[in-house]
């Protein structure tokens, strides 16, 4: 079927719907409706406050990723002091502890069950009704294809492709011009727990209140998966084209005009810059960043930043041409070592 414009979730959303580029705004992670009060974010978690009671959150943010005003927790004495040195400006924790002028600490016994009680709270888990959600806008010219799922306070632009069977989950933007091919899933929750070995259960799973964005003339082809942030939102930028198979995950953001091949996997919160082409099961390791123009040759591993309009390959990656002179001498080895017997 093709959908125009006639799914809205606030007046004035049809006729704002029909401009040339959607608004993707300036929020690329949870911010609360308006800003909290510590008093008030005390309160609710029953924590003492130590530091600055006058204070005012207006979001909740992860520690990769963390900016003036955001909420961060911690609940490990390893990261106490990358929190509380962080642009967060509120840091839930278990611990009393020195405190930055103009910084609050939240303290209680579990901050990780405190982080999940805001979320759950000011992001609440909403269960869908239908296959196309009566708060999802759609862009004119739209077409969603049958057995396409599109969740709630989903935004999708103008002249969009939705093939059979995609999922687009909740609170997640698709811009203009952008073809989604069959099977893929938009939003899934990020693979991200808090692991406590002192319960019987080891690992619980971190809510995720961030979103996907996909900008403008992205395609992204069949069986891709692309989870949504933890807090803070994946992004692709305008342009990039995915292969099928293709998986990436929290809180990532690849630039604009990126070609990704099949079967590559993308860990959580890496930074692929502008132009990067990443060829076909490269697995791209985890808080990293591609500089622009990369290219990275099939079946590569990246564990590390890679600096810009460079070839690599191979695992750990290097330069291209390096590692091929490497096996050339690799090669060799047998033929080195029978001389090296013969003069012994």
């Amino acid at each position: 079927m093709t959908v125009t414009s006639r799914l809205v979730f606030s007046p004035g959303a049809e006729k704002s719907n029909r401009k040339k580029h959607i608004n993707f705004g300036k929020t690329i992670h949870m911010q609360f409706p308006s800003p909290v009060s510590i008093e008030w974010l005390s309160e609710f978690l029953n924590a003492k406050v130590v530091g600055n009671r006058n204070g005012f959150a207006t979001g909740i943010n992860e520690i990769h990723r963390v900016e003036k005003g955001d909420l961060v927790f911690v609940d490990h004495p390893k990261y106490y002091d990358k929190c509380i040195n962080s642009d967060a400006d509120f840091i839930i924790i278990n611990k009393e502890t020195a405190v930055p002028e103009g910084k609050a600490l939240l303290i209680t016994d579990e901050p990780f069950e405190a982080y999940c009680k805001i979320v759950n709270h000011f992001r609440p888990y909403e269960a869908a009704t239908g296959m196309l959600s009566s708060s999802a806008i759609i862009g004119e010219n739209t077409v969603i294809y049958p057995s396409a799922f599109i969740g709630h306070h989903v935004r999708i632009g103008n002249n969009c492709i939705i093939h059979p069977h995609v999922t687009i989950l909740d609170h997640c933007i698709i811009g203009n011009d952008v073809v989604i091919q069959a099977g893929t899933v938009i939003g899934s929750d990020a693979f991200y727990y808090n692991g406590k070995r002192n319960r019987a259960l080891w690992y619980k799973r971190m809510p995720s209140c961030g979103r996907v964005i996909i900008e403008d003339e992205v395609e992204i082809g069949a069986a891709c998966t692309i989870d949504r942030g933890v807090s803070h939102d994946t992004i692709l930028g305008a342009g990039t084209k995915l292969d099928n198979q293709v998986h990436i995950g929290h809180d990532s953001i690849i630039g604009k005009n990126g070609l990704i091949a099949a079967q590559v996997a993308i860990a959580g919160v890496v930074d692929i810059k502008d132009g990067v082409t990443l060829w076909g099961q490269v697995g791209v390791n985890k808080t990293l960043t591609i500089g622009e123009n990369a290219v990275v040759l099939a079946q590569s591993g990246v564990p590390s930043d890679l600096a810009g309009n460079k070839i690599y390959w191979g695992t750990p990656t290097g330069e291209a041409g390096v590692k091929r002179r490497e096996l050339v001498w690799i090669k060799r080895i047998p033929e080195l070592w029978k001389k090296v017997m013969k003069e012994e």
